[in-house]
């Protein structure tokens, strides 16, 4: 007999090689029916295994995030049959899941176009129909080798196994997979191609170009309608969309990736740093400059030449090899190394907003969200070691009160561990590893291992916030580095008269200012809150003669650094106020003779709301208060 135990703490005895889907029905059998794999002391495995031995047993559904990936791998395998079956010739690379769903890269002369997603639906609807079972078979190197001989992508998967190989065979497909996965092709009820693209052979421009299709799935068909609901949704809150109607920025292939930001698109740039600038003031921060273009030794010394040259732009100085910075911590070690620190300078917080410039695959840019030439809220904050835990602990709650006080955010936290590719030695990976996870306990934060994800220089904390749509970004990060401060030999002199090493954080709030605020533009539908929109008061005048008191409330507004404009144009009010909505513009102020004869206003904001014989100073009150609160609208 063996003895599982429940997620709520209770135990149960079963007869040894019991399947987990028979463990399930014992648990209940709409558990079982929605089941979709199974977990054992923190393993996944299908619903068929044997179990045969003691432990931790938890089934997993699409409630669960790892239900929901194995689901998604699931109906990846499911369209990558129906692609072999519509197209022999095709050579399968790899179909993982993503946040947005899943994808398959595939090798296949013929160009994929929109009209063939629904071929490869409706070959995906028969193989479901079909309710093929899903079989895992454990696979020795040279069976795997000649199964599939005649895909080099496989090949070249199977020689750097150092494990078990496994494949999963459902009908007369196979594919190398580690699983788990659902027990048949029945269990995928929903689904839907999005999109195709481009992408290369993992992700190195140097090999072949392969093509990407994109889907999604749900186990009911109501779960996916709702999701293309939100997409056709999301569509409609593009930022590019958005920043285009309201002239905010664009783009021009003369430099690709790198936005222009128009007068008031720069508005909400610099609201942003504004607004971080108040408060770096009240937390301690210094604000430096720093150079954007580097000699080669620079990089050498911190690692970015061998870990991170082919994301950076090259150039020629003075006859030597140079770079573009893509990140601005090297920068600030070396002023650090300016003068003599001791322990009483220490937390010494450095910010910078400096333009970084990395060189992305052209076809991987998309709008704001993923830009070669960008600015962050970087900041790098050097602490002895006794000091670390409290800088992350202040961090956590500066973070805190940006996403949850000031915009609203929900986030989900990821502790990122060490890479395959990283500086540095075991010792001191495990060491930060432990400060971030310690910090996360201490404040009693949820948050989901991310292994061999950090940094290539140390690991980090990454807060992902969910939108009005429910979609996820990866935002704000927090990242300790035992590395770069050795790396160029950084030093304190201690209170006991000895030198040490200080630690260096690497943190960034909103992260990207570009990519923060393209998910603003799309979370708000445009409608920014008050203290970011570009125009937050259009006063509109009835007729001319109304303009002078129109005029002098605009400059009175103007002088409590309100941005303020007067439609004084000859145009229908039900025209400008139309506009004025468009443009989506926060406060829609009319002023007509009842309005100046009596010193009040009629206010019209967003939600649709009209405000009529409104005191004006009560007006300019309100909006002083939201300003100064940065309240998402004032309080009428």
């Amino acid at each position: 007999m063996i003895t599982l135990e429940f997620p709520d703490g209770k135990k149960k005895e079963f007869r040894k090689g019991i399947a987990a889907i028979e463990v399930a029905r014992s648990i209940g059998e709409r558990l079982a029916r929605d089941a979709i794999c199974a977990e054992i002391d923190g393993n996944l495995v299908d619903l068929g295994m044997e179990i045969k031995s003691s432990g931790k047993f938890r089934v997993l559904t699409f409630k669960d995030e790892k239900g929901i990936e194995v689901f998604r791998h699931s109906t990846a395998h499911v369209m990558a049959q129906a692609i072999m079956e519509l197209w022999p010739s095709a050579l399968l690379t790899i179909g993982p899941v993503v946040d947005e769903g899943f994808y398959y890269d595939i090798d296949l002369e013929q160009t994929f176009h929109p009209d063939d997603l629904a071929k490869i639906e409706k070959k995906m609807e028969e193989i479901v129909r079909k309710d093929l079972k899903i079989d895992r078979q454990v696979l020795a190197k040279k069976d795997a080798v000649d199964i599939f001989k005649h895909n080099p992508y496989k090949i070249e998967l199977i020689e750097e196994f150092a494990g078990e190989i496994s494949a999963y065979r459902q009908g007369n497909f196979i594919d190398l997979c580690k699983g788990p996965h659902v027990p048949s092709t029945g269990c995928i009820k929903a689904f839907k191609l999005t999109k195709i693209s481009g992408a290369y052979w993992r992700g190195d421009v140097k090999n072949k170009q392969l093509q990407r299709i994109y889907g999604i799935s749900f186990p009911d068909r109501k779960a996916l309608d709702e999701y293309l609901k939100n997409i056709e949704e999301a569509k409609k809150r593009d930022h590019r969309v958005i920043g285009q109607k309201l002239d905010l920025f664009s783009f021009d292939d003369i430099s690709p990736g790198s936005p222009f930001f128009h007068p008031k698109g720069a508005i909400i740039f610099n609201e942003l740093l504004r607004f971080l600038r108040e408060e770096y003031s009240k937390r301690g921060y210094k604000e430096v400059i720093t150079p954007l273009v580097y000699g080669k030794e620079l990089w050498q010394t911190s690692g970015h030449w061998e870990h991170f040259r082919e994301n950076m732009f090259m150039l020629n100085m003075d006859g030597r090899e140079a770079a573009l910075k893509p990140m601005n911590c090297p920068s600030h070690c070396l002023i650090y190394k300016k003068g003599f620190k001791s322990y009483r300078d220490l937390p010494l917080r450095i910010a910078d907003f400096a333009a970084l410039h990395r060189n992305e695959v052209k076809g991987t840019l998309g709008g704001m969200t993923r830009v070669r030439k960008f600015s962050q809220d970087d900041a790098h904050i050097f602490v002895a070691p006794e000091q670390l835990e409290d800088e992350i602990l202040h961090i956590m709650d500066f973070t805190r009160y940006i996403y949850k006080e000031v915009f609203k955010f929900d986030y989900r936290i990821e502790l990122s561990t060490k890479p395959e590719k990283a500086m540095g030695s075991e010792e001191l990976w495990e060491r930060a590893e432990k400060s971030l996870a310690d910090a996360l306990k201490k404040k009693k934060l949820e948050y989901k291992i991310n292994p061999g994800d950090g940094a290539f220089y140390g690991p980090k904390i990454d807060f992902h916030i969910k939108d009005t749509l429910g979609r996820s970004w990866q935002l704000a990060t927090i990242q300790v580095d035992f590395n770069l401060p050795e790396r160029f030999q950084l030093e304190y002199e201690d209170m006991d008269g000895k030198r040490k090493t200080p630690i260096m954080i690497h943190r960034a709030l909103l992260g990207s200012i570009e990519r923060f605020m393209a998910i603003l533009l799309e979370h708000y539908a445009g409608r920014l809150p008050l203290w970011l929109s570009p125009v937050q008061v259009r006063l509109i005048t009835v007729a001319n003669r109304f303009d002078d008191y129109a005029e002098e409330l605009r400059k009175e507004l103007e002088g409590f650094g309100v941005r303020a404009e007067l439609d004084a144009r000859a145009e229908s009010i039900s025209k400008k106020v139309r506009e004025s909505q468009l443009m989506q513009i926060p406060l829609i102020v009319t002023i007509g003779e009842k309005e100046v004869a009596a010193k009040t206003v009629s206010i019209r904001t967003l939600d649709g709301k009209v405000h009529f014989d409104y005191p004006k100073d009560r007006f300019v009150e309100a909006v002083m208060v939201a300003l100064e609160k940065r309240t998402e609208k004032a309080e009428l």
